[in-house]
């Protein structure tokens, strides 16, 4: 299968100390775009630059850019200290200098008193963080992640997420991080790239696509998974009112909009949730209702066979009718 990347400029200007996070649905393309950055992937036309010097003429190793890959790609018969060293090394870095800087890249990345240890005797997360101390020892001027916590299991995933975000403020590089989980992406970018079909699609900062996506497909990978079609009925300002199925929803209009015009109404869980029986609301019939510790989730059937997911009760009963009301400072209102 082909590598494609449609021809678009991705241009981002911010501090020195950043990190951008490529976010999308597998097969989107983030993990294509890191790789003509690190010279992994020829380019087949434009070209890559770091501070308006072209790159992609330079071979991988002449980069000089660390990276961090899913599987950790360690050494298995060297130990923590040899891996974390092994490009200075092959830089000619001398002795004594390699000492000193892997000490300093072990005990960043808090693995004091596993040096001597093989990858084999490691967990996942100690292999990940030794898989970090060989990207930072170089002392790149970036850093690339493709998806580095995806093989780990869900608390090690936050462990590493709060050590990661520790580690760029510590270091004060710049990191390019490609991945597919959004929590990931908000909680450690300070801006967002979000891919589709080998376009981009929005790029600002985390609050910014979370709370204000330009576009529909945007707003379904930040947890908007309620779509509802309507028609528009009522516009004033940026909010309006559309119908559906016999109901007047209202929401935040995220483009002008013209009375008739068919539309995407998108919700959170969150902000659906069972209320008083209104021309506001949405009748439907629960199906599923999910327990996640602090709350529930439920799933409703509207008539017309459209899908809801809302913010249960712990009242709330399999094949019971509901009336659900949409939080209209919350919903948004996209073109069909």
């Amino acid at each position: 299968m082909g590598h494609i990347m449609h021809s678009k400029a991705l241009r981002c200007r911010s501090a020195r100390v950043s990190s951008l996070h490529c976010l999308g649905p597998s097969g989107c393309g983030k993990s294509t775009a890191l790789n003509c950055i690190a010279g992994l992937l020829a380019t087949t036309g434009g070209g890559v630059y770091i501070d308006e010097k072209r790159i992609d003429t330079l071979k991988p190793e002449d980069r000089g850019f660390g990276m961090v890959f899913q599987n950790y790609a360690l050494f298995p018969h060297m130990s923590v200290r040899e891996n974390v060293g092994f490009g200075l090394k092959m830089r000619g870095t001398p002795k004594s200098e390699i000492r000193k800087r892997v000490d300093e890249a072990i005990g960043m990345v808090r693995l004091n008193g596993q040096e001597e240890k093989l990858p084999g005797q490691l967990s996942g997360g100690q292999q990940q963080r030794v898989a970090i101390a060989r990207a930072i020892v170089i002392e790149p001027p970036l850093v690339l992640m493709d998806e580095p916590l995806s093989n780990l299991d869900a608390k090690l995933r936050l462990e590493m997420r709060a050590e990661i975000r520790r580690i760029h403020n510590q270091l004060g590089s710049t990191t390019i991080y490609v991945t597919h989980d959004q929590d990931e992406a908000l909680s450690l970018a300070d801006r967002i790239v979000v891919l589709r079909d080998g376009e981009i699609r929005q790029v600002g900062v985390p609050s910014d696509l979370y709370e204000r996506p330009d576009h529909l497909d945007v707003a379904e990978f930040m947890g908007y998974r309620n779509r509802l079609p309507g028609k528009v009925t009522a516009i004033d300002g940026e909010r309006a009112t559309i119908s559906i199925g016999g109901s007047l929803i209202a929401g935040i209009a995220r483009v002008p909009l013209a009375i008739g015009q068919d539309v995407v109404l998108a919700a959170r869980p969150d902000d659906v949730a069972t209320g008083p029986a209104s021309p506001a609301a949405l009748q439907a019939k629960v199906e599923t209702i999910e327990y996640r510790g602090r709350d529930f989730v439920g799933t409703a059937n509207m008539s017309d066979g459209h899908n809801l997911v809302f913010h249960a009760s712990a009242h709330a009963e399999l094949g019971s009718a509901v009336s659900l009301t949409v939080d209209p400072n919350r919903a948004l209102i996209f073109p069909a």
